[in-house]
């Protein structure tokens, strides 16, 4: 049997798993669903059994290498996920053939987005809204259209408390509390709506401070309460400023990035990479399951604590708009992907405050814009993650009292 033939039979088997995997759990993979993966048992005791169980691991590496490189998109590449999840070997090896999203710029296991974006391109997602539930959904856009069924990525709800506003986000959009075994981190504003804090899960560094959680844990996360979140760990605070023009005139907001360093946004520059869901009841997901292994299970970040960093935190001001005489209107160039004025649609640079010049200043980091009804685009970068963007932008959609 010639290699071709023996990678096409491989990626036929993987094939009848995946539709059963999809057909069993709905993985999300259509923005109808909005669904997650809820069990660990993926129908693979055929696949075990067979032949492929026992290659050589060279063979077997060199196979799941070219598998991982054809399968370059959504939805054929869950069949990369489907890999991950037929055993510790495979796991192994896909764990060393999958890159983060910053050398690969694919999304590819949902911890990828709480991992940086690609560096020197933006990575094209878009947000629904559905005012009927106060629910948004981010999916990674499959094509230039924002319309079609893009890869179902995060959820948020809206939650309205007496002093304040959450958007809790979660990896299940049909499950979107704080009491999720798919909770991720949530968006608080105050009363006002100027001001926002993003809070992580699980801590971005080793060193982050917990600032409220409901049980004592660990860093490492030896032992964690099955159903209850790992804890708050403030990530970002973002800050809109008073626009003495109301609605009329472009708002103008910053956002500080307490897990980054202004380091990150130089040539050569690292910004703090999460390897792993540290939540144990996380581990039962199969496309979660590759990320953990006694071996790694103690080192689940990239970089120390941000507080041993001598340098100090990323700092994120909107590009200030022109004013467009013909059309009437504040005007930023988004090269099409934004297609209606709003006052939402914003772009994010580095604060010259940040110390930095040149390219790096002008580079945009994020980008948000309305496209139509209840739609929107989401482009991202490096050093941010997708779920960085995504509580971002979903400050734009709460109402600002003192602003407007």
């Amino acid at each position: 049997m010639s290699f071709r033939s023996i990678v096409l039979d491989m990626k036929g088997e993987l094939g009848s798993i995946s539709r059963g995997f999809d057909v069993k759990f709905g993985y999300g993979m259509r923005s109808r669903s909005h669904r997650v993966v809820q069990d660990s048992s993926v129908p693979v005791d055929v696949f075990k059994q067979s032949c492929w169980a026992n290659m050589p691991p060279e063979l077997l590496r060199d196979v799941l290498m070219r598998i991982e490189a054809s399968e370059t998109t959504w939805p054929p590449r869950k069949n990369v996920v489907v890999c991950a999840g037929v055993c510790r070997n495979w796991r192994e090896i896909m764990k060393e053939i999958v890159k983060t999203p910053e050398i690969s710029c694919k999304l590819t296991f949902p911890i990828s987005l709480k991992q940086p974006g690609p560096r020197n391109s933006l990575l094209q997602c878009y947000i629904k809204r559905s005012r009927s539930n106060q629910t948004y959904y981010l999916y990674l856009g499959l094509n230039q259209a924002s319309n079609d069924d893009g890869k179902f990525l995060l959820a948020a709800r809206k939650c309205r408390r007496p002093t304040c506003t959450d958007y809790i986000i979660s990896l299940n959009g049909n499950d979107v509390s704080k009491g999720s075994s798919t909770y991720i981190g949530k968006l608080r504003s105050n009363f006002l709506g100027t001001k926002f804090t993003v809070y992580d899960a699980q801590p971005p560094n080793a060193g982050t401070k917990d600032t409220k959680s409901s049980s004592t844990r660990l860093i490492n996360m030896k032992q964690v309460s099955p159903r209850v979140p790992a804890g708050n760990y403030p990530v970002a605070h973002i800050s809109y400023e008073l626009n003495v023009l109301g609605s009329r005139g472009p708002r103008r907001m910053q956002c500080v990035m307490d897990a980054i360093p202004t380091s990150s946004i130089e040539p050569g520059g690292v910004a703090p990479t999460q390897t792993e869901f540290l939540h144990s009841n996380l581990d039962t997901f199969p496309s979660l399951l590759f990320f953990r292994s006694k071996s790694t299970r103690s080192e689940s970040f990239r970089s120390g604590p941000l507080s041993e960093q001598k340098d100090g935190k990323l700092v994120l001001r909107n590009k200030s708009p022109r004013w467009h005489e013909q059309l009437q209107c504040w005007c930023l160039n988004f090269n099409g992907r934004v297609t209606v004025a709003s006052v939402k649609n914003f772009q994010l640079v580095a604060s010259p405050e940040n110390g930095v010049a040149g390219q790096e200043h002008e580079n945009v980091i994020l980008q948000f814009g309305k496209v139509g009804k209840d739609v929107f685009t989401m482009d991202y970068q490096y050093p941010i993650s997708a779920f960085q963007a995504f509580a971002i932008c979903l400050s734009s959609f709460d109402t600002k009292i003192a602003c407007e």
